[in-house]
């Protein structure tokens, strides 16, 4: 009777704490609410000034006194303080700044290679931002369960959640994780590897938001069957001046060559290390992909010639992770399975 009171006055939610992005759902609702993971901060005041796609705005753009801050690095908390109070906006911009009656109990998506340390910045800094009861669950198993994934079957599930900070390989099975791998390369690696590229190549410095708006118009994993050209503006570091140049398909997909080839080899390495029984499975059923690395064209291609297996992608790929966590929250029975 005391549970069926609290869950009845309190909005309990899941939260995906993403490097690029953090995503809220609400049991019943499914995810409403998506936000860049940036705060912007006064530092004069240290008041927050502004937070997610506002904060966005101001990347590389602020005046001196106020600083926009990623919180966020390689999928862990980097920036404990900040990250406090972008939780606390967002748990109240979903319960639409009224106080609810009872604090929520929340899941939170972590990486699957996350330590114990890492572990407890993200329980407390939950907790401070006003939560009951935190629960930790890992990426790939989120996502899995976000994509429909039988993951309760005595069979061999294969997951890659390529996001903003990470990339998560894992292989699921009877609500556990058979063999996982996180490796620190991601959305946000591809981004600097275009900076870098267009740097080194044509002695040109464009930012991280514009490097990530080529990735997403004209970034592809595997040869295009038509040329995709973008124009894009950024100072000229021999003559220091605002200069503009047209970038190509096959330039950034040179540039993204070496992130795509970790992939890969993190996605070989999960196969060489799971089980005869569930690699039949994996043969059989193929590996799906989620999150925002997804929807770069040609990576299902890649991923098909490089290992053989059917490749599904996502129906969506953003959404996965937060998805699966309040398919989660939701039932009891999965939720003591799952939690780390």
């Amino acid at each position: 009777m005391v549970n069926f009171f609290w869950n009845l006055f309190s909005n309990d939610l899941a939260i995906d704490l993403g490097t690029a992005n953090t995503l809220v759902s609400v049991k019943g609702q499914g995810v409403v609410l998506r936000e860049p993971s940036v705060v912007a901060i006064n530092k004069t005041t240290d008041e927050v000034v502004a937070v997610g796609a506002e904060a966005k705005q101001m990347l590389g753009r602020a005046p001196g006194n106020i600083e926009a801050i990623r919180p966020m690095k390689d999928g862990v908390i980097a920036n404990f303080g900040v990250t406090e109070k972008m939780i606390r906006h967002f748990i109240n911009k979903v319960h639409n700044d009224r106080k609810t009656l009872v604090r929520p109990r929340v899941v939170v998506a972590v990486p699957s290679g996350i330590t114990q340390v890492e572990k407890r910045a993200v329980r407390d800094s939950t907790l401070s931002a006003g939560a009951r009861e935190v629960f930790l669950i890992e990426e790939p198993m989120a996502a899995a369960v976000g994509v429909g994934l039988p993951v309760q079957e005595p069979w061999g599930n294969m997951i890659i959640d390529i996001g903003g900070g990470t990339t998560e390989v894992a292989i699921i099975s009877m609500s556990g994780i058979v063999y996982s791998k996180s490796i620190r390369i991601a959305g946000d690696e591809m981004d600097e590897a275009i900076v870098n590229y267009v740097k080194k190549k044509y002695n040109l410095l464009i930012g991280s938001r514009t490097a990530e708006e080529v990735k997403i118009n004209i970034g592809s994993a595997y040869p295009l069957e038509k040329r995709l050209t973008m124009e894009v503006k950024g100072r000229d570091l021999v003559v220091g001046i605002p200069k503009t140049l047209v970038i190509s398909d096959e330039e950034v997909r040179e540039a993204l060559s070496e992130t795509f080839s970790s992939i890969i080899e993190a996605v070989k390495i999960a196969l060489e290390r799971t089980p005869p029984e569930l690699a039949s499975d994996i043969v059989d059923k193929g590996i799906v992909v989620a999150g925002g690395g997804s929807m770069i064209k040609g990576v299902d291609i890649l991923l098909r010639q490089e290992t053989g297996l059917p490749i599904t992608l996502a129906d969506d790929p953003l959404s996965a992770v937060a998805l699966g966590a309040g398919i989660v929250l939701a039932d009891p029975k999965l939720l003591s399975k799952v939690t780390i």
